[in-house]
């Protein structure tokens, strides 16, 4: 017979909130830790679909935990929270006082993987407290974990994203895990899922003008092409769908909370396939030699949209056309690669920065010259 697995045994206690997905408060060592718990950092397949949820390793952030970690006193109250796999098994104690009606007693058993055989546990939060204790002189120093079993990476996503809901979180992950969460969210999450699914498909689809072009998360920074930041892309989305104003806003059923993404995604690629046409030396370069491929140049021409594309028909096959022309009035103004933007106290293209102050000058500048050129403002 073969030798029975490695297991890690630990007391626990098991608390029941979803009769599927029980969860466990336990303790391990860093060692322990490291042998039974991967970080699925975010990246894609072949495919292109979306696999992982984790941000890249801070190592500053790392080190001053070690040196925490390797110093006299210390006190490490905060839990590991690991998603983990059904391999795991409990075994209730026995007993008339192991259950208070709230929490069982009982023994958790982990399985401890061979070489390359996967790990049995995804950490959910804390991967840099998890890195430290890995590299901390004090391999058998106790922590504190809570872990849950879900072996579907969509759940293991969705609690990422709950757990560190209120904490700086890099925007671009946010965006890009968003799309693959079907669960309820927090309102100002659930208001950024459309927006981030239809960013998405413009970066993954042939037909749209910014295929391969938008910064992911997921791309690690590899992708030479990749120029404009999601984060920019979404806002804008966000924006147009969100006020009366914006030219996305007819696709948004309030009442009903329908959104035609057909629609929308219309309207964006013949906005943005036309602004790709009036400013072609511009297009898909980096920020640092084009400004319109820039977060304050992409908002701003967002901006802009909602009043370019208020009197086209986003579905007509000549969207396109019709939005090239209205924007072929703003083109003598603008100065995305070269030149002083001489509506704007003659700043230097390249000092256009992404910030409140100068996306909302940058913005009123386009919307003033293109309707001063229509002759329907001052």
């Amino acid at each position: 017979m073969p030798p029975a697995p490695k297991m890690i045994r630990r007391r626990a206690i098991r608390l029941i909130q979803d009769a599927d997905h029980p969860l466990y408060i336990f303790t391990l060592t860093g060692e322990e830790l490291a042998a039974i718990a991967d970080v699925s950092r975010v990246s894609r397949d072949d495919a292109g679909k979306l696999i992982g949820y984790q941000r890249p390793e801070v190592k500053r952030h790392v080190n001053d935990i070690v040196s925490y970690l390797n110093g006299d006193k210390v006190i490490f109250p905060n839990p590991i929270i690991l998603a983990l796999s059904s391999r795991v098994n409990f075994t209730r104690s026995r007993g008339p006082d192991v259950d208070d009606g709230l929490g069982a007693a009982g023994t958790l058993e982990i399985p401890i993987p061979k070489d390359g055989e996967p790990k049995p546990a995804w950490i959910v939060d804390g991967q840099q407290r998890a890195l430290a204790l890995a590299k901390s002189k004090r391999k058998n120093f106790p922590v504190p974990v809570n872990g849950f079993v879900a072996d579907e990476i969509e759940l293991q996503r969705d609690q990422f994203l709950r757990v560190n809901n209120t904490r700086p979180l890099p925007n671009g992950l946010i965006t890009e895990l968003l799309p693959e969460v079907s669960t309820s969210l927090p309102a100002r999450m659930a208001a950024k899922k459309v927006p981030s699914a239809i960013c998405d498909w413009l970066n993954r689809s042939a037909d749209s003008p910014f295929h391969n072009l938008i910064r992911r998360s997921s791309d690690g920074g590899k992708r030479p092409t990749a120029v404009v930041a999601d984060a920019s892309l979404v806002k804008i989305i966000e924006e147009s769908l969100s006020s009366a104003s914006g030219c996305l806003f007819p696709y948004r059923n309030i009442a009903t909370g329908e959104t035609d993404a057909d629609g929308i995604t219309a309207v964006l690629i013949a906005y943005w396939s036309a602004v790709k046409r009036v400013f072609p030396d511009a297009w898909g370069k980096p920020p640092a030699k084009s400004r319109l491929m820039h977060g304050a140049g992409i908002r701003a021409m967002g901006r802009l949209m909602d009043r370019v594309m208020a009197g086209v028909n986003g579905k007509s096959l000549k969207a396109a056309d019709a939005a090239e022309k209205e924007l072929r009035l703003v083109a003598p103004v603008c100065r995305w690669t070269s030149g002083e933007w001489e509506g704007l106290n003659d700043l230097p293209w390249d000092e256009v920065q992404n910030t409140p102050r100068h996306i909302r000058v940058l913005s009123n500048h386009l919307i003033r010259a293109y309707l001063q050129a229509k002759g329907t403002g001052g």
